[in-house]
């Protein structure tokens, strides 16, 4: 049985000034995959997400989540829905212990002893987070940050995770742990949508995947199949 389209992207047109930098693209992703949106830097993959989470204007087209449109919402009201993002850059609250980010993370919530459980969830999926709990953020290294962010992300309960750039700036040893935990999260039963430059790594996670070349999908499908394309392989993996 085909799972329902929980985020469906139509046409979607975000220009900055006079330069169109999304022209027209159309993806969905549906309850329990994880769909990847691959790219070269600067192909137009955040400007998507931003566009997606109210961050940006949107010059044309329609985004629905859960069956209706939200073309223009703000990030509050999103995350009340479900549609949580996970930041190019983390952006941790530096000043906040691990403790308090994930308290943030919770803030649409009223559910306080359940919120404290989730904590405690959270810190399964990330043992080094909760070695550091009282940590202040602003402390930590880049990876460690990212584990938090994706840690604060999860604690508003999300029907649909965006994820831009986990991997951007990490070590090598730190890129292998974000993609093991990104793995993690998703068989736990995390629908994800996957921003990612690191084609190989994007792909070899995903159900599906979409290519994005010059604000356009230039090529979509299985994962697997797009991973042994041969023009996939040669522009993204340097074979």
């Amino acid at each position: 049985m085909t799972q329902p389209v929980l985020l469906k992207v139509s046409a979607l047109k975000v220009a900055y000034g006079g330069i169109q930098a999304v022209k027209g693209v159309d993806f969905e992703v549906r309850q329990g995959e994880l769909v990847s949106l691959i790219g070269a830097n600067g192909a137009g993959k955040t400007t998507t997400l931003k566009a997606i989470t109210g961050l940006q204007p949107v010059a044309g087209g329609e985004i629905e989540f859960m069956g209706k449109s939200i073309k223009g919402q703000g990030a509050w009201d999103l995350v009340k829905q479900g549609l949580v993002m996970v930041p190019e850059g983390r952006g941790c609250f530096t000043r906040m212990t691990i403790t308090e980010n994930l308290q943030m993370g919770a803030y649409v919530r009223d559910d306080t002893q359940q919120i404290e459980a989730d904590i405690e969830k959270v810190f399964t999926i990330f043992p080094r987070l909760k070695e550091r709990r009282s940590q202040l953020s602003g402390t930590m290294s880049g990876g460690e940050q990212q584990m938090l962010a994706m840690g604060r992300a999860l604690m508003a309960r999300p029907k649909v995770l965006l994820l831009d750039e986990p991997s951007m700036g990490l070590s090598p040893i730190m890129v292998d742990k974000i993609f093991e935990v990104v793995a993690d999260i998703h068989q736990r039963g995390t629908t994800i949508l996957l921003v990612e430059q690191n084609a190989s790594r994007a792909l070899q996670l995903a159900n599906r995947g979409y290519v994005m070349e010059s604000g356009e999908v230039t090529m979509n499908g299985d994962a697997k199949q797009l991973l042994n394309d041969p023009k996939v392989r040669a522009a993204y993996l340097g074979e």
